[in-house]
C-alpha cells in the first residue's frame, strides 16, 4: 500500500470555476455558433432600415467587443484549469513509472533556457535511439548516456566477427 501525503480534495468548485466552466462548455457549442450568426444576420437585415448609421454600426462592434473581452477571461480560466490538471495527471504517470525520471516532474515551473536544454536533450536521445535502429529503444534522463554505453558495448560483444579481407570500419 502507498504512502499517503495527505492531500484531501473537497471536490467543490467556487461560483466562479462552475460559471467559467458553464460559459465555456456553452460558448463552445452549435447552438452557440447558431445565436452567433443569426445575431449578425439580424444585425445586417437591420442596416437599411436604420440608413447604415453610426449608432447601427456602433452596436455590432460594442456587442463584440464586449463579449470579446469578456470571453477571454473565461476561457483562460478554463484553460489554466484543464493545463493544471493534464500536468497533475502527467505527473502521476512519471512518478508511477519505475524506469522514468522525476526530474521530468513539474517541468513546466522551470524557465525558458532550462526547458530547451531539456528539449535539446530529449532530442539527443531520438538521435541515439535512431543510431541504434529504432525510436522503441528508450532512456531516461538519469541514465540515458551509461545505458547508451552499454549498449554499445553489448551490441559490439555481439557482432560478428570481420571477414577477412575486409577492412575494419573507422
Amino acid at each position: 500500500m502507498g504512502k499517503s501525503f495527505g492531500v484531501r480534495i473537497s471536490g467543490r468548485h467556487s461560483i466562479f470555476d462552475r460559471f467559467a466552466g458553464h460559459i465555456t462548455r456553452m460558448a463552445g457549442s452549435s447552438w452557440a455558433f447558431v445565436v452567433a450568426v443569426s445575431i449578425v444576420v439580424i444585425w445586417a437585415l437591420a442596416g437599411p432600415m436604420l440608413d447604415y448609421s453610426q449608432s447601427w454600426q456602433l452596436v455590432i462592434n460594442t456587442g463584440t467587443t464586449i463579449i470579446t473581452f469578456l470571453m477571454v477571461f473565461l476561457i483562460q480560466q478554463s484553460q489554466n484549469k484543464d493545463s493544471l490538471a493534464l500536468h497533475i495527471k502527467l505527473n502521476e504517470l512519471i512518478a508511477s513509472n519505475k524506469l522514468a525520471s522525476n526530474q521530468t516532474i513539474a517541468v513546466e515551473g522551470l524557465d525558458a533556457a532550462d526547458l530547451e536544454l531539456l528539449h535539446a536533450f530529449y532530442l539527443k536521445l531520438a538521435e541515439l535511439a535512431q543510431q541504434e535502429h529504432g525510436l522503441k529503444r528508450s532512456h531516461s534522463l538519469d541514465d540515458a548516456g551509461d545505458a547508451h554505453r552499454w549498449k554499445t558495448k553489448a551490441s559490439d560483444r555481439f557482432a560478428m566477427p570481420p571477414h577477412k579481407g575486409s577492412k575494419k570500419p573507422e
